[in-house]
């Protein structure tokens, strides 16, 4: 067991500092290195590889290598108080299925760095937990020719951050990832979580005039949008993580036709390495504020010297120069 969860920890931890996207790819050029880039990368940051995106959030050949799947045992079921049943594997690490995956017929879509964060868990010797349905548990065979335990069709993973028995890290991340119950659906709603907050609503950008601010970037709530200076654009990384998160929920994804006066230079999906897909804007990772509780609420800006609001062509709106 500790083979996958460190090789799984030291994944992560790497993937944070090093995370790269192709932002703006379909502009052409190159790189250094031969990458592919686009004109559209911020000038002054170093050129980065990059890599697709994949239905696990990351890119299949992204370079990080899955630790080798490890086997189930003797399935139990933990109580939780705020998720009721919990399935976990033999050693009381928690189980989780993916939405991304399907079910009928079994299929995972998390592979490469993915299956790094979100270890698979291999079907061999899994033994049903006592007093469930052993007609449940299945496999499905994974491009690499392993074979991946399901519950009632689902694949079903661990989670890298989840160092002990009993936690449950993973419940709710980038709301696709899910504590599994016995039977194989999702333990609890994403709302019921103590993990990451919610991203924002990601119905739409847009502007408003702040009498202070000027011209901001809002979300489809019409809450402020954010940017943190500890980011970077090229290579496209974030610097936070884990219980910032908490504090500065990310933007989800926004279709280009939901934008109204905001660019769309840049305007890509960041697939971070916690499994969360994240709005940027001129490829700059893009955030709200927990502390603003209604639309007009600007109560993020300056932040630390490093949160502040972000203006229609993505510029940081009051920073120092």
């Amino acid at each position: 067991m500790n083979t996958w969860r460190n090789a799984s920890l030291a994944v992560t931890a790497a993937a944070l500092l090093t995370l790269t996207t192709a932002c703006g790819q379909e502009q052409g050029g190159t790189s250094p290195n031969g990458q592919a880039v686009g004109n559209a990368a911020p000038a002054q940051q170093p050129a980065g590889s990059g890599y697709g995106s994949d239905g696990g959030g990351y890119g299949s050949g992204a370079g990080a290598e899955a630790p080798e799947p490890e086997e189930a045992g003797q399935l139990g079921v933990q109580e939780d108080k705020k998720l009721g049943k919990v399935l976990t594997d033999s050693e009381g690490f928690t189980l989780y299925r993916f939405d991304k995956d399907t079910a009928n017929p079994p299929k995972s879509n998390c592979e490469g760095e993915c299956a790094a964060v979100w270890p698979v868990v291999a079907s061999g010797n899994a033994v049903a937990a006592a007093g469930t349905d052993e007609e449940l548990l299945g496999e499905v065979s994974r491009p690499d020719g392993t074979s991946q335990l399901t519950v009632d069709g689902w694949p079903v993973y661990r989670y890298a951050k989840d160092t002990a028995p009993g936690q449950i890290n993973g419940q709710g991340v980038g709301g696709t990832w899910f504590a599994a119950a016995p039977d194989g659906k999702k333990a609890a709603k994403n709302a019921d979580s103590e993990g990451v907050a919610e991203p924002a609503d990601p119905a739409g950008l847009s502007v408003r005039k702040d009498s202070e601010l000027g011209d901001i970037v809002v979300d489809g709530r019409g809450m402020t949008v954010y940017r943190f200076t500890k980011d970077s654009a090229w290579p496209m990384k974030t610097a936070c993580t884990g219980d910032c998160l908490k504090k500065w929920p990310v933007v989800a994804p926004v279709a280009k036709n939901a934008v109204d006066g905001v660019t769309t230079k840049g305007f890509v999906t960041f697939d971070r390495p916690d499994g969360i897909e994240q709005q940027t804007i001129d490829c700059w990772p893009i955030y709200t504020f927990a502390g603003d509780k209604k639309p007009g609420d600007t109560n993020g800006q300056g932040v630390g010297g490093t949160w502040y609001a972000v203006s229609p062509d993505s510029k940081l709106v009051g920073a120092a120069k």
